[in-house]
C-alpha cells in the first residue's frame, strides 16, 4: 500500500514538474514569436519600433493571457466530466458556447444594420469591449437557459440533455442571423476558430482574477466530484446536499468558460483533452485533478498559440484550429491504443 502510494505521488510530482517546465520553455518560445515569425528581443524591428515595447505590450500579454486561458478551459472540463461523470463532457456542454456565439452574432448584425460593419480582425477598442461583454453575458445566459430548462441542477442526466437542446436551438438562432445579415458571417467565423491575437494587459488581469477566484472553491469541491464519482446513492448516504453541490459546480463550470470565452472566442478541445492528459499521466482523486488539468490546459493551449504564430508567419492560423488538431490527434491515438489492447 505504501509502495503505491509513493508511486502515485512520484508520478503526480513527475508530471507537475513537466507541466511547469513545457510551460517556462513555451513561454519563452511566446516571447520570440511574432507576425513576422521568429524575433528576439535584441533585434528592433524595420519599422524603428523598439523590441522590448513589442514583447512588453503585445508578445507578453499574448502569451500570458493563452497560458489563462486554456487554465480556464482545463479547470472547466475537468469540472465537466467530474460532474457528469463522463470522459467526453466538455466546457461548452451546458450552453455556454452557443450563448457565446450567439450574442457576438446579434452585436455584429446589430453593427451592420446600423452601417457600421464590425470585423474582429480590426475591430476598434470600444467595440471589441462590447463583443467581450456580449460574449461573457451571452455564456451565462446560455447556462441560464439550460438550468431553467433542466428546472435546476438535480438531476444530471435532465441537466445534460436540456444543455445539448439549447446548444442546438441558439445555434440555429445563430445560423439563421448570419442568413439575414451575411456581414455577421466572417465575425462569427474568427469567434468559433479562436484567436488569442486581441489578448492585453486587461484581459491577462481579468483572466488571472477568474482563475484565483475559481480555483480555491472548485478545490474545496473535489472531495464532492470524487464522491459523485462513485454515484448517486454513495455520494448521498455521506450526507452531501447534492443539489446544492451540483449548482455552485455549474456556477463555477459556467463562469470559467463565459470568461475564457469572452477573450479568446470558442477555443476547441482543450477543456475536454486536459484532464484526459492528466489521467493518463497521473490519475489522482480530484484534488490533484482539478489543478493539474489546469495547468496542462493552459501548456496545451500555449503551445497552440506559439504554433498558431508561428508555423506559416508572418500569416497566422487560427489557434482553434490547431486545438482541434492536436486534442483531436491525441484523442485518436488514444482510442487506438485502447483498441489494441
Amino acid at each position: 500500500m505504501n509502495t503505491a502510494l509513493a508511486l502515485d505521488l512520484s508520478r503526480r510530482r513527475r508530471l507537475m514538474t513537466a507541466l511547469a517546465l513545457a510551460a517556462c520553455l513555451l513561454s519563452l518560445l511566446g516571447l520570440g514569436v511574432g507576425s513576422e515569425g521568429w524575433s528576439w528581443v535584441w533585434r528592433d524591428t524595420d519599422a524603428g519600433v523598439p523590441m522590448e515595447l513589442i514583447v512588453g505590450q503585445i508578445r507578453a500579454p499574448r502569451t500570458l493571457g493563452a497560458l489563462l486561458v486554456g487554465a480556464l478551459l482545463g479547470l472547466a472540463g475537468a469540472i465537466a466530466q467530474g460532474l457528469f461523470r463522463n470522459p467526453l463532457a466538455d466546457p461548452y456542454l451546458l450552453g455556454t458556447g452557443s450563448g457565446a456565439s450567439l450574442a457576438v452574432v446579434l452585436v455584429l448584425a446589430a453593427s451592420a444594420a446600423g452601417g457600421h460593419a464590425l470585423a474582429l480582425a480590426n475591430v476598434e477598442w470600444l467595440a471589441r469591449i462590447g463583443l467581450v461583454v456580449a460574449a461573457f453575458v451571452g455564456a451565462l445566459a446560455g447556462v441560464s437557459l439550460t438550468l431553467v430548462l433542466a428546472r435546476g441542477a438535480q438531476e444530471p442526466l435532465r441537466l445534460l440533455l436540456s444543455g445539448v437542446v439549447v446548444g442546438v436551438v441558439l445555434g440555429a438562432a445563430s445560423d439563421l442571423i448570419t442568413t439575414w445579415s451575411p456581414d455577421a458571417m466572417r465575425g462569427k467565423q474568427s469567434f468559433m476558430l479562436g484567436s488569442t491575437g486581441f489578448l492585453g494587459w486587461q484581459s491577462v488581469a481579468l483572466l488571472a482574477a477568474g482563475l484565483a477566484l475559481a480555483l480555491p472553491p472548485a478545490w474545496r469541491l473535489a472531495r464532492a466530484l470524487d464522491a459523485l464519482g462513485l454515484g448517486e446513492e454513495s455520494a448521498a448516504s455521506l450526507g452531501l446536499a447534492l443539489p446544492r453541490l451540483r449548482l455552485l459546480l455549474v456556477v463555477l463550470l459556467a463562469l470559467c468558460t463565459a470568461l475564457a470565452v469572452s477573450q479568446a472566442g470558442l477555443v476547441g478541445f482543450v477543456g475536454l483533452v486536459s484532464p484526459h492528459l492528466v489521467r493518463r499521466f497521473a490519475p489522482a482523486p480530484q484534488r490533484f485533478m482539478l489543478p493539474a488539468s489546469a495547468a496542462a490546459g493552459g501548456v496545451l493551449m500555449l503551445g497552440a498559440d506559439v504554433l498558431a504564430r508561428g508555423l506559416i508567419a508572418p500569416q497566422e492560423l487560427p489557434v482553434g484550429v490547431l486545438t482541434a488538431v492536436l486534442g483531436g490527434g491525441y484523442l485518436l491515438w488514444l482510442l487506438h491504443k485502447r483498441g489494441l489492447r
